[in-house]
C-alpha cells in the first residue's frame, strides 16, 4: 500500500500527482498546514513556507538585489527558489495577499510556468514544482479570492475537527495526559467553538492556544494560569474574557496541575 493510502492522504495528494496545485480552505484548527507540510514529505520534496501579511511584496517572494565579491547579485526569494528547484511552496494564508504578491502568484500558476524577474533572466518553472494554498475565512485581513486565482487551484474544503480527533491529538501531543483530562480539555476546545458560532465570541480558538496551554501545565504552571495564557488572553475584550473563563470553569478546575494531569 502506498504511502498516499496509509496516511489517508490518496484524493488530496492525487491532484498533486496529476499536476494540479492545492488549496486547502477552512476554519483554524482544521490541519491545513499539517496536511501541507505532510504531502511535501510524503513526496520526498523541499519545500518552502511563505507566510502572507500585508507587508509581503513581489520582492518577497522572488528576492531582492544584494551584493557578492562587489557585484550585484540576486538573494533568491522563496517562490524562486521552489519554482528552480521543483520542491514544494507552501502559501500560507494566500488569501491575505496583497495585489503585488498575487500578480507573482498568478505568473507562478500560469500555464505557461514562467516568472520574470525584473532586472535578471526568466525563470522556468520546473515540472515537478507544486504549490498548495492554505486559507482561512472571515477573520480579519482576509478577503475572498478572485477567480483567476481560484481556478488556477484544485480546492479541498478541509473538515472541523470533532471529539472523536481531539481526543486522537492530545493522546499523540500528550500520551501521559490522563484519559478523563483528554476527553475535558477536548470538549472545553468545541465548547469554546461553538460559542463562537453563536456570536458570543468574535473569533474561533486557535487549536494552537490550547495545546501551549497544556505545554505550559506539563512544565509546572498551574492549570488557571496556563489557560489564560494560552487562551483567554488572546482576547482582548473584557468581557469575552470573561465568558471564556466561565466556559474553562465548566470544565476545568482552577486549581488543576501536573501531577494530576499527566501520568509520568
Amino acid at each position: 500500500m502506498s504511502l498516499l493510502r496509509q496516511g489517508g492522504l490518496g484524493e488530496r495528494g492525487g491532484g498533486l500527482l496529476c499536476g494540479q496545485h492545492l488549496l486547502l480552505a477552512g476554519p483554524k484548527a482544521t490541519g491545513k498546514n499539517v496536511l501541507a507540510e505532510n504531502l511535501a514529505a510524503v513526496f520526498g520534496r523541499p519545500s518552502w513556507d511563505v507566510s502572507f501579511y500585508i507587508n509581503t511584496d513581489a520582492a518577497t517572494l522572488l528576492g531582492t538585489d544584494t551584493f557578492v565579491n562587489g557585484a550585484v547579485s540576486l538573494r533568491k526569494g522563496p517562490i524562486y527558489q521552489c519554482a528552480e528547484s521543483g520542491g514544494f511552496g507552501i502559501l500560507d494564508e494566500i488569501n491575505m495577499a496583497k495585489n503585488e504578491a498575487l500578480a507573482v502568484l498568478h505568473a507562478v500558476l500560469d500555464f505557461r510556468r514562467a516568472i520574470d524577474v525584473p532586472g535578471y533572466e526568466r525563470v522556468e518553472v520546473d515540472p515537478a514544482a507544486r504549490f498548495i494554498g492554505t486559507m482561512n475565512y472571515g477573520y480579519a485581513g482576509t478577503r475572498e479570492l478572485n477567480e483567476a486565482l481560484t481556478s488556477r487551484f484544485v480546492v479541498i474544503q478541509m473538515p472541523s475537527i470533532d471529539q472523536d480527533g481531539l481526543v486522537r491529538l492530545l493522546s499523540d501531543e500528550f500520551p501521559t495526559l490522563e484519559k478523563k483530562y483528554k476527553e475535558q480539555f477536548a470538549q472545553l476546545f468545541l465548547d469554546l467553538q461553538k460559542s463562537a458560532k453563536r456570536g458570543d465570541l468574535r473569533k474561533a480558538l486557535d487549536l494552537r492556544g490550547l495545546l501551549d496551554a497544556l505545554r505550559l501545565i506539563r512544565r509546572g504552571v498551574g492549570a488557571s494560569r496556563a489557560l489564560d495564557m494560552g487562551i483567554t488572553n488572546k482576547a482582548f475584550d473584557a468581557y469575552e474574557q470573561s465568558l471564556i473563563r466561565d466556559v474553562i470553569a465548566a470544565r476545568i478546575p482552577a486549581k488543576l496541575d501536573r501531577s494530576r494531569l499527566f501520568t509520568d
